[in-house]
């Protein structure tokens, strides 16, 4: 495939998408019923700048290579007995698999008890148990026994085991042990790409200025860049906050918003996008995936180091099943979390199921990594999945979200899918949400997709005010089918600044009920209100993607 995105022809996107949009009614009932939105053929016009739908066609792993070292966690000492703490032999067998440089770490069928973590903390290396009917880890202990009690940036008594963290945790060795030393001395390990400080960085090149959705960009010196090489695009806001206000799609609201006392919104930027080069020319350079902001010079655009990041790393096919416990106060989970990608890029968790969990499966600085076939059963979580301190161009799809099966204790929360903390371009596509809700959970997430989803929306979105707003610009929510008929956080032309709302039956506002953040017109826009499934395409993510096969 041509890289060089920019040169594709209209004519080439139009036919494609024709097909996309109108090839999986043919020959069925649908054919006579289908419809096409316009908000669709307008996309098709300019894919990578429509000023309401984002581009998320490229979003998830790509990785398609696997090591040929394989390891068998019985050879290391662990025994399906449900009994034998296993989680040593575990690990050793990881780590044997990093040394060699990845490889393929089995579980055989049956019940493995682990008593501690299991981290995977190198690159390229994939933990494969028989499927998540067949292997399970059954969990024994929290993180806050395993580790420690991790408390909030903003002090309190509230627990960032409620956010962060899993006991299947997946991230690179330093990103592990700085956080592990932050926690023990009592002090905030900050999350994200570029370390506590920001100072885990070195500036590569400064950009030269670029628009939303180019492929290529022009640097000053390129002589530290290569192609196959991750780089950090980071964007720095100025004293009048007009990097935000780009993030929340301009105008009259976003510039009249008060942004400085929004301390929690703030401490996210600068915006860090990790990005692969795949062709240097000169000081012109194409990336892998279309720039998701402006570049201008007065946020002082570069191409930087980050921490190194872990890739090409997985796990497949297992349960992770926690003791079940009762589900703590909002805010003060213990840490009976699932999987976690940290850090990591191009990495992914398929067909893992997590049950009896505080939060279920975790995006936190991510980047291009997908969740596929996942599942959250049992006694109820805060979070069944969390995306946030800058993750982007993830891709969560074929999920469910099961029905808990114990009532929900007084004072805690659910959420559902969560994004939040300038988190942008992911997309959650095909998912049954038996319960929970659409959390966008303050932080500025902008760009972001749902699509081809069922939900019985029931839970609440978080976040505090000085997070500031619940959603940027050119948030997207396409065929969703909801069940109970509650309109909190599912029809958001309402809500959220340059958005759309595609497909979404006929709903009604009750329960928790916001108001916007951003004054006057949202320039947001509405299509076939109370139409679902007849919508074609019907999943948004799946047409994008096929654009430029």
């Amino acid at each position: 495939m041509d890289m060089n995105h920019g040169h594709v022809s209209r004519r080439t996107l139009l036919a494609g998408a024709t097909a996309v949009a109108l090839g999986a009614a043919t020959g069925t009932a649908a054919a006579t019923t289908a419809e096409v939105p316009t908000a669709w053929r307008e996309f098709l016009r300019t894919p990578f700048t429509h000023p309401q739908i984002p581009y998320v066609g490229r979003a998830g792993c790509r990785t398609t290579t696997r090591p040929r070292f394989f390891a068998d966690v019985t050879d290391y000492g662990a025994v399906p007995d449900g009994a034998t703490d296993c989680a040593p032999a575990i690990n050793r067998a990881i780590a044997a698999a990093g040394r060699a440089g990845g490889g393929t770490v089995t579980i055989p069928p049956g019940t493995f008890r682990i008593d501690d973590l299991i981290r995977i903390g190198a690159s390229n290396v994939v933990l494969r148990g028989a499927g998540s009917g067949r292997t399970t880890l059954h969990a024994t202990k929290s993180l806050t026994e395993l580790i420690g009690v991790y408390g909030s940036r903003y002090g309190g008594d509230k627990s960032a085991w409620s956010w962060a963290g899993g006991l299947i945790w997946l991230a690179p060795q330093a990103r592990w042990d700085s956080l592990v030393a932050a926690i023990r001395s009592r002090a905030w390990p900050f999350e994200g790409w570029t370390g506590n400080k920001r100072d885990e960085w070195t500036a590569l090149t400064a950009v030269e200025p670029a628009r939303q959705g180019s492929w290529t960009i022009t640097v000053a010196d390129a002589s530290a860049l290569h192609p196959g090489g991750l780089v950090l695009l980071r964007l720095c806001d100025d004293q009048s906050h007009t990097l935000l206000q780009h993030m929340a799609g301009g105008g009259p609201g976003p510039a009249s918003y008060s942004w400085d006392d929004k301390t929690k919104l703030l401490s996210y930027v600068p915006y860090e996008w990790p990005v692969r080069i795949t062709r240097v020319r000169g000081r012109r350079i194409t990336l892998e995936r279309p720039l998701p902001l402006d570049v201008r010079p007065e946020w002082n655009p570069q191409l930087a180091t980050h921490v190194a990041a872990l890739t090409g790393s997985g796990v497949e096919g297992l349960t992770l099943e926690a003791v079940e416990t009762p589900q703590s106060p909002h805010l003060l989970d213990k840490g009976y979390n699932g999987v976690v990608l940290q850090c990591a890029y191009d990495c992914w968790a398929d067909d893992v199921t997590v049950t009896h969990v505080d939060n279920g499966f975790g995006l936190v600085a991510a980047s291009a990594c997908t969740l596929r076939r996942t599942r959250v059963t049992g006694r109820g979580s805060h979070h069944p999945y969390f995306c946030r301190e800058g993750s982007h161009d993830n891709l969560i799809e074929d999920f469910t979200i099961e029905r808990r099966t114990v009532p929900a204790p007084p004072n805690t929360q659910l959420h559902g899918i969560n994004v939040e903390g300038l988190s942008s371009y992911n997309a959650w596509s095909r998912g049954e949400m038996q319960m929970g809700t659409f959390d966008s959970h303050r932080g500025l997430p902008f760009a972001n997709v749902r699509t081809d989803i069922t939900v019985n929306n029931d839970g609440r979105h978080g976040g505090d005010a000085n997070a500031g707003p619940l959603f940027g610009a050119r948030f997207t929510h396409w065929n969703i089918r909801v069940t109970n008929g509650r309109a909190g956080l599912m029809k958001i032309d309402g809500l959220a600044p340059r958005s759309a709302t595609v497909g979404l039956n006929t709903v009604s506002e009750f329960d928790q009920i916001d108001v916007p953040d951003f004054t006057g017109d949202l320039r947001s826009r509405l299509e076939l209100y109370g139409t679902t499934d007849a919508v074609r395409p019907r999943n948004l993510y799946d047409a994008q993607r096929e654009l430029l096969r």
